[in-house]
């Protein structure tokens, strides 16, 4: 693969650089209240890879255990949230699309925990949205 195809991103003040091999398998947006407490948005986007295929070209994310099976991954050093972690599901990594060099190459493809969506928030694309988790239907 060239390197002009390869997606790469960062924090905020740049002390934490990564590279991804491939496009993500999966992308969404998520209302949940950990989201939005831990980036202090209303809604997040995430996209999610194999651990293998990312590669952390400086530094590495500080991790914090926001449950018992959840790591969110932030810089130490200006806070951007860039990453989220399950323990359940090892062999997989989710990083924030914000934090791309370019964002635009990775557009979402579903709203997740909508039941939390703030009101003054109006989706008015036409994305699948789920009340909850993906698997917990759409609403």
């Amino acid at each position: 693969m060239e390197t002009t195809n390869l997606l790469q991103g960062g924090c905020l003040c740049g002390a934490l650089r990564y590279q991804v091999s491939a496009m993500p398998f999966d992308s969404d947006y998520c209302h949940c209240s950990q989201c939005q407490k831990s980036t202090g948005s209303v809604a997040v986007s995430w996209m999610d890879f194999n651990v293998e295929q990312i590669t952390w070209l400086k530094g590495a994310p500080t991790e914090y255990a926001s449950s018992t099976t959840i790591r969110r991954g932030f810089c130490n050093q200006c806070g951007t949230s860039i990453s989220y972690r399950s323990t359940d599901y090892p062999n997989y990594y989710t990083l924030t699309i914000a934090s791309l060099d370019e964002p635009n190459r990775v557009p979402p493809k579903y709203h997740i925990y909508t039941d939390n969506q703030v009101a003054w928030l109006k989706i008015a694309d036409d994305l699948p949205k789920y009340r909850g988790g993906r698997s917990e239907g759409e609403s």
